[in-house]
């Protein structure tokens, strides 16, 4: 039986992992909620921490709002950057395993001749990508690390992600302007849930990065269309822009997040194209 307690395991991509660990008589999963434990609040960690029996401790509880973090930069440093640091010295002070989530936002995107590798170097270019690779300063070497890039799902609530918000233009027939000179890998999130449940069934846990990312690299504009034809939708409303028009006066992206893993060596990753045709039936 492997202990494991989770931040951030009612957001999008923690829920999933929930789900599915908790099915799994493998695992004893102990969700903390924002509501019992503030990461902000260094006492908080470390009381709540001693008394909670855990193995592996994943860090999945962020600030993500990519436009708003240029804005709310004193909110966003303390959660996380100081929440990291809380949780990660709290879990460390009890010799216990330690996963930070991380993104593909800590690159800067430009173009390369080879993808974003796990060795590849970081060099943010927005301060929600800043953030999170403080982050990762303060894990690496003593914990995994692992970097997800645009995660979709196919039902959670009302909050939307990249496949889920597309979907939804669509149908209300609004035009898009999806940018065609850019790259990006989306990553259907039940993968990463049984990624890392067979992550940490292996109890391999090397202080390591792990890019659990999809196997399909696209443009936004390529995934606009492929949603649309999957759900059989106007893909006439799907016009294409550039990378500059498309975000300015936002905060910035990378332009060319070619990600792909070398040392994902336990789960195969599936294509954006063929987990949208598979799954279609149960997008909503």
């Amino acid at each position: 039986m492997i202990r494991v307690g989770i931040t951030g395991g009612g957001g999008l991509v923690g829920s999933m992992i929930v789900e599915i660990l908790k099915a799994d008589e493998n695992f004893d999963v102990h969700l903390i909620l924002e509501q019992q434990m503030d990461i902000t609040n260094r006492e908080s960690v470390f009381n709540t921490l001693k008394n909670l029996n855990f193995d592996v401790f994943l860090h999945l509880a962020a600030y993500t709002n990519v436009d708003k973090a240029e804005i709310e930069k004193e909110k966003v440093w303390k959660i996380n950057v100081e929440g990291t640091r809380n949780v990660f010295d709290a879990v460390n002070s009890l010799n216990k395993n330690f996963i930070y989530i991380s993104t593909d936002f800590v690159f800067d995107g430009k173009k390369q001749k080879t993808p974003f590798f796990e060795d590849s170097n970081p060099n943010p270019i927005s301060y929600y990508g800043s953030t999170k690779y403080e982050g990762e300063k303060i894990v690496n070497g003593n914990g995994t690390i692992i970097r997800l890039s645009y995660p979709y799902r196919t039902k959670f609530g009302n909050k939307p992600d990249i496949v889920r918000n597309i979907k939804l233009l669509l149908e209300q027939g609004k035009t898009l302007s999806m940018v065609t000179d850019s790259l990006i890998v989306p990553t259907f999130i039940d993968d990463i849930a049984y990624a890392l449940r067979e992550f940490l069934l292996s109890k391999n846990f090397k202080p390591e990065i792990f890019h659990i990312v999809g196997s399909q690299v696209l443009s936004p504009y390529e995934c606009g269309k492929i949603i649309a034809r999957a759900f059989g939708l106007d893909d006439s409303l799907i016009k294409a822009t550039t990378y500059e028009e498309y975000f300015k006066g936002k905060a910035k992206r990378p332009q060319f997040s070619d990600i792909k893993s070398r040392n994902n060596n336990f789960y195969k990753m599936n294509g954006f194209e063929e987990t949208i045709s598979k799954f279609k039936d149960e997008f909503g």
